[in-house]
């Protein structure tokens, strides 16, 4: 755990072009205590933890529990989600990852639906989020006609 963390510290301290000392100074540390994070010798506290998440926009789980190399990505922003990378068979079939169907409840029987744009690639929707939505869209267009 203490590699992870001390990993996705300095990933993140340098995605947001932060240096040692810039991201000390927000959490009211040394620059020798990040040095010390980044470098696996000492793990900040859960309130450090907590404002480290905060300030780079990720989930405490992820900034904690992330491990880039097991998925291919640095820690995704919070409510983003990179579940790693599936197969497509002879049959176009894949198998959705284990992470993917918790964090969206999809379970044997879960109906979803595949939408695609010619820019942006495909995307894959449970049928209950899809079904909400234009649910809200239409109550939103009745109120605009009263």
């Amino acid at each position: 755990m203490k590699n992870l963390i001390s990993t996705n510290l300095k990933n993140l301290r340098k995605r947001h072009n932060y240096t040692q000392e810039q991201l000390a100074e927000k959490l009211n540390v040394s620059r020798q205590v990040i040095a010390k994070w980044e470098k696996g010798e000492s793990l900040p506290d859960i309130l450090l933890c907590s404002q480290l998440a905060e300030l780079f926009d990720v989930a405490l789980d992820d900034l904690v529990n992330y491990s880039s190399k097991e998925v291919g990505v640095d820690v995704p922003p919070r409510g983003k989600h990179m579940f790693g990378i599936v197969t497509v068979s002879d049959r176009g079939q894949i198998v959705i990852p284990k992470k993917a169907r918790e964090v969206f409840n999809i379970q044997s029987g879960s109906q979803l639906i595949i939408v695609g744009d010619d820019e942006r690639g495909l995307g894959i929707v449970p049928q209950h989020y899809m079904k909400k939505f234009f649910q809200q869209a239409f109550l939103a267009e009745e109120d605009d006609e009263r």
